[in-house]
């Protein structure tokens, strides 16, 4: 069986085509900077060399056609036609509580998508465009969606339960879900097979941080809470988005800028995060780029955001009583060492130190602990790919 697995992110798309009989990627590759000026294709054909193809994507779409185009590509394709490929996975950020775990896609599924768009504005609307290209050129196909939210419904009721009236989560489902679920859990199962200890006997902090961020308390195998809540908007600060503040300032803003719900909620999801504190971009190369040169609200904004990671690995360490472990993943997680640095400083009296120069590394499954560290600093590259395959071929395999 193959499998394409796509994912689509609110600035980016990472695909994988995976043979399921022995999990080979037989390729995979990444559309980048979508909407921003500069956008392009990476594509690796298996373990063959990478091809760089520049061209203008501005919406999912686009990104989608290019990435079909490289799989059948004459010179760096591996299939001769999408018939070759037996199921879709899809990763889709939210289905509220209608969804618990990963289903196969049809109207009835597609139609509660729909429906939950006002909950993850950014990625919901790439997601069902993601899926409906996919089932425009590959009619017939069987797809799969898996869900964000799925690996946080272990959360217990205190952490996800908020303190408005309570008769707001019985009639909406107002409520913390998390997201990134399916990398968190990725990279806890990655992190206790690395130690060499049972998932259930470790207490792990999972950073994933890139464009869209967030960290996880993950108490023997379960998590127990996450940064991320209602939708994708709370917690760290991100590439657009705010994160955690005062609710009270939607009102002001809306008062002092005569804005509708609809401008604010875009202001707080689109026009935020680092991208609003730096004034310059969403894409934090351009922003410590910036930063390099002097410029101070990139800084700024690199100091906020890693201010808020830090607060959240303290507040996980006392959710647990302490960690075995934290990890750092994704595109900033994996690949920025002056990030995982910064946030990872003057945090001894937690036990955590690590080596500047094992620090020295990107995308590579590393131990940076400085000796002598209590707790163990690792960098687990994510798979989210992988474990939407593996959802896509069980549910398919029924």
């Amino acid at each position: 069986m193959k499998v394409l697995v796509i994912n689509c992110g609110s600035s980016s798309l990472k695909y994988q085509l995976i043979n399921m009989e022995n999990e080979e990627v037989l390729a995979k590759g990444i559309c980048e900077r979508i909407g921003i000026e500069g956008s392009f294709l990476k594509h690796q054909p298996g373990e063959g060399d990478k091809v760089t193809v520049e061209k203008p994507m501005p919406t999912h779409m686009e990104a989608i056609q290019s990435v079909i185009e490289a799989l059948i590509d004459a010179n760096h394709g591996v299939i001769k036609s999408m018939s070759e490929i037996n199921a879709v996975g899809h990763r889709v950020v939210h289905a509220g509580e209608k969804f618990a775990y990963s289903v196969i896609l049809n109207d009835e599924v597609m139609n509660a998508l729909n429906e939950c768009i006002e909950l993850a504005p950014l990625h919901n609307p790439p997601n069902i465009i993601g899926i409906e290209a996919c089932q425009k050129l590959m009619p017939g196909v069987p797809m799969v969606g898996v869900f964000d939210t799925a690996f946080h419904q272990t959360m217990p009721k205190e952490a996800y339960i908020y303190a408005l009236p309570y008769e707001m989560y019985e009639k909406y489902k107002i409520r913390r879900y998390g997201f990134h679920g399916t990398s968190h859990k990725y990279v806890s199962e990655k992190t206790a097979e690395f130690l060499g200890k049972p998932l259930s006997e470790l207490k792990l902090i999972t950073c994933h941080l890139g464009n869209g961020a967030s960290v996880a308390a993950v108490n023997h195998g379960e998590s127990i809470d996450t940064s991320m809540g209602f939708t994708p908007l709370e917690g760290l600060v991100m590439g657009t988005r705010a994160g955690d503040m005062d609710p009270a300032i939607v009102t002001f803003l809306q008062d002092k800028e005569n804005l509708t719900s609809e401008e604010v909620n875009n202001l707080l999801n689109k026009k935020s995060g680092v991208l609003g504190i730096s004034k310059i971009s969403s894409d934090f190369r351009d922003i410590e780029e910036a930063a390099g040169k002097g410029n101070e609200n990139a800084q700024l904004a690199l100091d906020v955001y890693n201010y808020r990671v830090k607060k959240y690995i303290g507040a996980y360490m006392a959710a647990m009583n302490g960690a075995d472990a934290i990890i750092f993943t994704a595109g900033l997680g994996e690949n920025s060492d002056v990030v995982r640095e910064t946030i990872c400083k003057d945090m001894d009296f937690l036990g955590i130190k690590i080596d500047t120069q094992k620090n020295k590394v990107r995308g590579k499954l590393t131990d940076i602990s400085a000796e002598g560290s209590k707790v163990k600093v690792l960098i687990v590259p994510t798979n989210e790919e992988l474990m939407i395959a593996r959802d896509t071929k069980t549910l398919i395999s029924k």
